[in-house]
């Protein structure tokens, strides 16, 4: 059997796209992405999720930007924290798409910065 990790159904959750075995609609991962939620923090505080469920929905958002334009930023990956290289480790290799389910990678701009916050 296949999963279907993200699901519309216009009886459940007024037929916002929800998560498979959740009361987690796509839109509320986001929020809690774009408000600083780890994926380490989402399973914790959401055990009924899955890592493969919450790359699934951050793919689903990627695939409708219209519908959820405000959680992503001008270079196009969504804002927030997303999979750690660790974390993403376990995805199949599909679901490894930088800026919308792995972190994204460093830029040296960044890298400046952050390695000036540590000095």
């Amino acid at each position: 059997m296949t999963i279907k990790w993200v699901k519309v159904d216009p009886l459940v959750m007024r037929g916002e796209p929800f998560c498979y075995n959740t009361r987690l609609t796509v839109r509320q991962l986001l929020e809690m992405r774009r408000d600083g939620y780890t994926v380490a923090q989402l399973l914790r505080e959401h055990p009924e999720l899955r890592v493969v469920g919450i790359a699934h929905a951050y793919l689903f958002a990627a695939e409708h930007r219209d519908r959820y334009r405000e959680f992503f930023g001008r270079d196009g990956a969504l804002t927030g924290p997303g999979f750690t290289d660790e974390e993403a480790s376990v995805l199949p290799e599909d679901l490894r798409v930088p800026g919308v389910v792995v972190a994204r990678p460093k830029t040296a701009a960044r890298a400046k910065t952050a390695a000036r916050a540590r000095s």
